[in-house]
């Protein structure tokens, strides 16, 4: 049920930062609107310009693999699927549903690097799950061990 909980919670964070946050120029019309088609156009831009760009390099590049992280932590918490292709698809289902609103309200730019990290940010979320889940189901494996071993005593 936490998980549950956790995983609405997120989901309406990420619309909120995403769509309706003052963050990254969203407010104000845009006499321009830009998109990129392109694979690893944008993110080979920011890598070569790093240094000029300072932190706004860092914050597009990263930025948009941690905001999807949770993401992929809590959607197998929240479901009873917990497969990596699924978390795969959906990861990369609803950062392509936040780039079509995007470039439809054109808020914010829509980016097929953007749906790349976000998707890279979901798959990392859900390696983090399975290893959290591993470590827990092998920590009440050896308390419920101990548990039957001292009743024997």
């Amino acid at each position: 049920m936490l998980g549950k909980i956790l995983f609405i919670l997120y989901i309406g964070f990420l619309l909120y930062f995403l769509i309706f946050s003052d963050w990254y120029g969203r407010t104000g019309g845009m006499n321009e609107y830009h998109y990129n088609l392109v694979l690893f156009k944008e993110i080979k831009r920011f890598w070569i310009y790093r240094e000029q760009l300072g932190w706004v390099s860092f914050a597009n590049l990263f930025g948009n693999v941690l905001i999807f992280m949770p993401f992929g932590f809590f959607m197998p918490m929240a479901s009873r699927y917990r497969s990596f292709f699924l978390t795969l698809f959906y990861s990369f289902g609803l950062s392509l549903l936040v780039e079509t609103f995007q470039l439809f309200t054109k808020v914010g730019s829509f980016d097929v690097d953007d749906l790349l990290l976000n998707t890279i940010g979901g798959v990392i979320g859900y390696i983090f799950f399975v290893i959290c889940n591993t470590i827990r189901r092998w920590h009440d494996a050896n308390r419920a061990g101990k548990r039957a071993g001292s009743r024997k005593r």
